[in-house]
């Protein structure tokens, strides 16, 4: 989870305070002080932290005798550390139809090349016609690694090894991809170990060179409270930058420090970086990033991914599959575990949720799906669309065939069966039914511009915590989704 540390020594101090009787002065400032204490660990400035400090006290001691305190605390914490979080400005986004050019500048080390390949890979979920232009001729590798990365996401490239002027290879794929009318180019600069003179020289003349629509300024969170320095510099360098895109926060405890640098400086934080494989790029929106650190799920994200992995036609094909006889097949097994592996990793899908943000030992949940959905692709129609395995002829011979083509052994088919059976026995096909139209109609609301009117935890009791899949009995660590 993201400054899964300061997340959890937040939700301590909220739960102690809470189950305090009285919420006396004394109580008040112990409170205070643990919540000051988890900001510097997660290395937030100090003025910083005495901000947040007065704010929370100068609100609780406003408050009438007739309020109840201990109710309004979350809140007033919430307010605060949005506060704590927000640059006050919103970072621009690119607009579907038209061209869009956007810079990618930065420090080695950042993980800017890979952050583009994940930012193109973001926009072309959404329908943009994305292209990229390496134009980082400084470091050894760079043009393989984008060209590696474009194959392997369809995206188109654009390079050239025998050309060393990096300003020239940013003109010409930028003319290149605009001639057949791309909405999205993307064009990755040069990067260096230290603000050398020649790298500010170079982003100036590479972006006069192709007038980008915006300028995004990679930074990697573990240098902390320091980024404030080394974006300052930036902006004053480059008036023109737009945004920042933050890395590895699911790495570095230090990453709370870098966020509200960011904030200090005025510059909008567009995508937060959460791990390594290309889902791992999140869109920042300070309200759900505090509601998820505290504990509460961020819904935003959670519907946002919905588009992405299947549309309102694929969830009726889903709601219509289930027979209306009541007999569920591992088939339908097989569409519901797909459904669930199209929206992301189990663990980062449940943090999301409120009350499974702290969802002990979730890790490891989606290796045991796709050994699964493994095994599944070794059965014919015959066992696939069988409601009961036990009437099947010659299972013995079944279960070794099944473990020979999926690479497992007869012991995890033993095991799939019997979840199966399980799932079987729990979730009869007209309650999934029900479900799947509760998700379609959220889904409808997300795609009808209501997101901010909805009632969530309503929504969510509607749905269910599980949306017809129970997957209580998956755990496990193994092999992750495809690396970025």
């Amino acid at each position: 989870m993201i400054l899964s540390e300061l997340s959890s020594q937040l939700s301590n101090a909220l739960l102690t305070i809470h189950s305090q009787s009285v919420m006396d002065d004394k109580s008040v400032n112990k409170f205070l002080k643990e919540i000051s204490k988890a900001l510097l660990e997660a290395d937030v400035n100090c003025e910083q932290v005495v901000q947040v400090y007065n704010g929370i006290k100068e609100e609780l001691d406003n408050m009438s005798q007739d309020v109840n305190r201990k109710k309004n605390i979350k809140r007033i914490l919430k307010k605060e550390l949005c506060k704590l979080f927000d640059p006050g400005v919103k970072a621009i986004k690119p607009v579907k139809g038209k061209q869009n050019v956007i810079l990618f500048i930065g420090l080695r080390g950042a993980g800017k090349t890979t952050t583009a390949s994940k930012f193109a890979m973001f926009y072309k979920k959404k329908g943009f016609k994305c292209a990229i232009v390496n134009s980082n001729t400084f470091r050894t590798g760079a043009f393989d690694s984008l060209r590696h990365n474009s194959l392997r996401d369809t995206i188109p490239f654009y390079g050239n090894v025998f050309e060393t002027d990096p300003i020239k290879i940013a003109k010409d794929g930028v003319e290149t991809f605009k001639k057949e009318n791309y909405d999205l180019i993307i064009v990755d600069t040069s990067a260096r170990t230290i603000q050398e003179e020649s790298l500010f020289e170079e982003m100036k003349l590479i972006s006069e060179a192709i007038t980008p629509n915006d300028i995004i300024l990679v930074m990697d969170s573990k240098i902390g409270q320091s980024i404030k320095e080394q974006v300052t510099t930036f902006k004053s360098r480059i008036p023109t930058l737009g945004s920042i895109i933050l890395t590895k926060l699911d790495g570095h405890s230090k990453g709370g420090g870098a966020l509200s640098a960011i904030a200090a400086t005025k510059t909008p934080i567009s995508f937060i970086g959460t791990g390594e494989y290309y889902d791992s790029l999140q869109p920042f929106e300070v309200e759900g990033f505090v509601s998820r650190l505290l504990g509460e799920g961020n819904y935003t994200i959670l519907f946002g991914a919905v588009p992405q992995a299947s549309d309102s036609t694929e969830i009726s094909v889903l709601n219509s599959s289930l027979p209306i006889n009541g007999v569920f097949t591992m088939r339908d097994l097989k569409e519901q575990l797909l459904s669930i592996v199209n929206m992301g990793p189990p663990s980062r899908v449940l943090s999301m949720i409120f009350g499974f943000s702290e969802f002990p030992k979730i890790e490891g949940q989606e290796y045991k799906v796709k050994k699964y959905l493994t095994i599944m692709g070794s059965m014919n129609e015959t066992e696939l669309d069988c409601a009961d395995f036990t009437k099947l002829s010659d299972m013995q011979s079944r279960i070794l065939r099944i473990a020979r083509g999926s690479g497992k052994n007869s012991k995890d088919v033993v095991e799939l069966l019997d979840n199966y059976k399980q799932f079987q026995s729990t979730n009869h096909p007209n309650i999934i039914r029900k479900k799947s139209s509760k998700i379609q109609d959220a889904f409808n609301t997300f795609r009808n511009n209501e997101l901010e009117h909805l009632d969530w935890n309503g929504i969510m009791r509607q749905m269910g915590t599980n949306s017809g899949l129970n997957l209580s009995g998956v755990s496990g660590d193994g092999p992750q989704p495809r690396r970025r």
